[in-house]
């Protein structure tokens, strides 16, 4: 499969957006979202699986599997995980208040910001933010062949882009587009440069608190406990599921690094959607997407969010990856929001087309 559709493998931490499949056959008497958790727990072999939707003031949880393969224990009702890319829509969208606020410029040069980070000066905000500044994966430079070894590394955002930077530019700025984390690091960098303050609080201040977002934060390096209630993280590795649900994401950060729960997600998607954290010019720049190559015919990207065709239309969002957890958010046609999360990552080469499956379900049954 394509890079940027991979999870956790052998060069990439964070994962995209996934390819999709045909919906799985519909057993008598089953809905459509079990029917495809139980795609993903019976055939794929994922530990377990959940998704919570909510429409309107309706919220519905679908649970598969097991959230604890020791102890036999369901997925947690609306139970903490790792978000993985989907921090990348946070991110985003403090960048864009930012620019509605006057202080960054979309197409100005990171170095106005950030003078001397990028040997490549023509690299823009908007560049960054939708993946066609050239600029190459850092992830795909980290050694994962040691996932202990990886624990407690955690990193300083300084040191990713360095990372990053140690090796030549995939393209021209703007000529291309290719998934990049080393993007959404700088960006990170970026709002703290403009802000003074530190990513997480900002993100707090303008996005978590105003919504309610109490069971969503970004962790600060040596912060490595997921909090209770949550479904073990698991790391297929050696032939064994290893137990990752504690770690220091900050190896991730604001490419990745978010803690969240499915009932937040779908709180987060609707309200930026809906219009409660930007203003109408931001979230038109945000939509704006470009041919990506997602593995699904006529899907786009956008500034921080992916558009999705599904069986009754286009869903915005975004997909996650991360060490323990895979998962998709967004909000499809008619204001329906859905959160899907696996306890498992990576995962079988087949199991994101079944994530995008589940995700039709849960959206437009």
């Amino acid at each position: 499969m394509r890079k940027s559709l991979r999870a956790v493998t052998a060069g990439t931490l964070v994962a995209l957006l996934a390819a999709t499949t045909a919906a799985p056959a519909l057993a008598a008497g089953t809905s459509p979202v079990q029917a495809s958790l139980d795609v993903l727990t019976a055939q794929d072999g994922v530990p377990g699986a959940e998704a919570v939707v909510q429409d309107g003031r309706r919220t519905e949880v679908t649970r598969s599997g097991k959230g604890d393969v020791v102890t036999g224990k369901p997925f947690p009702r609306n139970g903490s995980f790792r978000v993985g890319s989907v921090t990348k829509s946070f991110v985003a969208t403090v960048v864009l208040q930012l620019v509605a606020e006057g202080r960054v410029r979309l197409d100005a040069p990171v170095s106005r910001y950030l003078p001397g980070l990028l040997p490549d000066e023509r690299i823009t905000v908007r560049q960054l933010l939708q993946h066609t500044s050239g600029l190459y994966n850092y992830t795909d430079a980290l050694d994962l062949t040691d996932p202990e070894a990886l624990r407690h590394r955690g990193a300083e955002p300084a040191e990713l882009v360095a990372l990053a930077l140690a090796h030549p530019a995939l393209f021209p700025p703007g000529t291309k587009w290719s998934y990049s984390n080393t993007n959404y690091i700088v960006a990170g960098m970026l709002v703290e440069r403009v802000t003074g303050h530190p990513l997480d609080a900002e993100i707090a201040r303008r996005i978590t608190r105003p919504l309610g977002l109490h069971d969503t934060y970004l962790p600060r390096r040596g912060d490595e406990e997921l909090p209770a209630p949550h479904a073990v993280g698991y790391l297929p590795f050696g032939g064994k599921l290893v137990d990752f649900s504690d770690f220091d994401a900050t190896i991730a950060w604001a490419a990745g690094g978010l803690v969240s729960t499915p009932a937040d997600l779908d709180r987060f998607y609707g309200a930026l959607l809906g219009g409660r954290l930007l203003r109408p010019a931001e979230l038109a720049e945000m939509r704006r997407t470009v041919p990506a190559d997602l593995g699904v015919p006529g899907a786009g990207y956008g500034l921080g969010l992916g558009s999705v065709p599904l069986s009754c239309g286009v869903v915005w969002g975004h997909e996650g990856g991360i060490i323990g957890f895979t998962n998709f958010a967004g909000v499809g046609p008619k204001d329906r929001r859905a959160t899907v999360v696996l306890n498992e990552n990576p995962t079988l080469a087949d199991t994101n087309g079944h994530l995008i499956a589940a995700v039709d379900a849960a959206v437009c049954s």
